[in-house]
C-alpha cells in the first residue's frame, strides 16, 4: 500500500557514539524523503563526531575513525539537512525515543534552529510492538519475507523501516493510511520536549515522566514541592532541548 500523504515524510535512521540522546553524536544520518505524489528522494551522510567512536559502537554499526576522519561534521551539513527536513512529518524505528531526540541536539549545538513543534512523527517501531512485539530485523522478515542484509547500516535500516510500514498498513485494516492516525497510534506518551522528559497528562498540564517527582505538574514542582529541582536539572546530564522547555515553564512561574 501507497502512503496517503498531505506533506512530504522523511524516514530516517542514525547511527551513532553511542545511545545517550543527551551525550553521543551522529555518525552517520540516512533518509527517504517520500512526498505526496509518491516521488522519492534519499541520501546517506557520513558524519565527523569530534570524537573517537567507541568499539562498542563500532561492532554495531562497522564505521571507525578512520572511516569518517574526512568527513564533515554534524555543523557542516546542518543548514542543508534543516532544509530536507522542513515542513515534513518524521518516520523512523525507535525515532521518537533516541534517533529525534538526538537528531534535536545535534541541530541544536549546531546553532541552527529547525522548527519541528508542528510536524507529525511516526514512530514504526511502536506501531510493530503494538501489533507483533519484534525487533527490525524480525518486523523486515515478518511483514516483508525477505532477511534484512546489512542491518545496522542507517541506509538499510531506513529503507527496511519504510518498507514495513506499508507493509503494516497492507496487513491491519485497522491502521488508517493517514499520518494524522499513524503518529498518534505510534506515541506512546504526549511528550512536551523530544526526549519524553516533560509529558502532558490527561488534563494537558506538563508534568515530569521520570524520577522523583513523576506524574507531578512541574510549575507545582518548581513553585513550592521542590524548587532546587529546576537548578538541579540545568547542572544535569539533560539533553538541551529538556532544558529549554523546563526553562520556559521555569519563565512562567514567574
Amino acid at each position: 500500500m501507497e502512503l496517503n500523504l498531505r506533506n512530504p515524510l522523511i524516514f530516517f535512521d542514525l547511527e551513532t557514539t553511542g545511545v545517550n540522546a543527551a551525550k553521543d553524536k551522529i555518525v552517520e544520518i540516512s533518509y527517504i524523503k517520500v512526498y505526496p505524489n509518491g516521488k522519492e528522494e534519499s541520501n546517506t551522510i557520513r558524519i565527523n563526531p569530534g570524537r573517537h567512536i567507541p568499539e562498542d559502537a563500532t561492532a554495531v554499526h562497522h564505521i571507525t575513525d578512520d572511516d569518517v576522519k574526512n568527513c564533515p561534521s554534524f555543523k557542516d551539513v546542518a543548514k542543508e539537512l534543516s532544509r530536507v527536513f522542513e515542513g515534513c512529518d518524521i518516520a523512523g524505528f525507535n525515532s521518537n525515543r533516541f534517533d529525534l531526540p538526538l537528531l534535536v541536539e545535534e541541530f541544536l549545538a549546531a546553532g541552527v534552529n529547525i522548527d519541528m513543534t508542528k510536524r507529525k512523527f511516526i514512530d514504526v517501531q511502536t506501531i510493530f510492538h503494538k501489533m507483533e512485539q519484534r525487533t527490525l530485523v524480525a518486523a523486515y522478515k515478518f511483514y516483508c519475507g525477505k532477511n534484512l542484509e546489512d542491518a545496522h547500516s542507517a541506509d538499510a535500516d531506513t529503507r527496511a523501516t519504510y518498507e514495513v510500514l506499508k507493509a503494516q498498513l497492507d496487513r491491519y485494516p485497522s491502521l488508517q493510511n493517514d499520518v494524522n492516525f499513524l503518529s498518534e497510534f505510534s506515541t506512546q506518551n504526549k511528550n512536551v520536549d523530544f526526549a519524553g522528559r516533560i509529558i502532558y497528562n490527561d488534563k494537558n498540564v506538563e508534568v515530569f515522566n521520570f524520577g522523583k517527582h513523576k506524574g507531578c505538574p512541574v510549575e507545582e514542582v518548581f513553585r513550592t514541592i521542590d524548587r532546587g529541582y529546576y537548578d538541579w536539572m540545568m547542572q544535569g546530564d539533560f539533553p538541551q532541548n529538556t532544558k529549554n522547555v523546563i526553562t520556559n515553564i521555569k519563565l512562567r512561574c514567574k
